[in-house]
């Protein structure tokens, strides 16, 4: 999944319903038809959300069909906490690396840094 870029070329080949009621304004099937199309030919979902909170609009793109558009959106912006969450344990924990590759030995040096923290 990744955002639109504003000149993005495309043709729309399917429209589906929306809940605008969930801040969704367009989910789309198309296929990108500019200059750089071929490095890409399979068709895309195309999903349109106004962020209630801010106001923004946010344009999605994504090859998965089968999660509702909703779902999609929601990912998304839970994406981004899951950024600023990462942001702030590089700035604030030292940890140079980790001892062990398993979720429990990472999510133990995490929580072990957070306390000391």
């Amino acid at each position: 999944m990744t955002r639109q870029r504003r000149n993005a070329v495309y043709q729309v080949v399917e429209r589906h319903a929306v809940l605008k009621a969930k801040g969704l304004s367009s989910d789309q099937t198309i296929c990108l038809t500019g200059t750089k199309a071929r490095e890409y030919p399979i068709l895309l979902r195309r999903i349109g959300y106004r962020d209630a909170a801010t106001g923004k609009h946010y344009v999605f793109l994504t090859n998965n069909f089968k999660l509702a558009a909703s779902t999609i959106a929601a990912i998304y912006k839970a994406r981004w906490q899951i950024e600023l969450f990462f942001k702030w344990i590089k700035q604030n924990l030292k940890i140079k690396s980790f001892l062990g590759t398993s979720k429990n030995a990472v999510m133990t040096q995490i929580w072990t840094a957070v306390c000391i923290y």
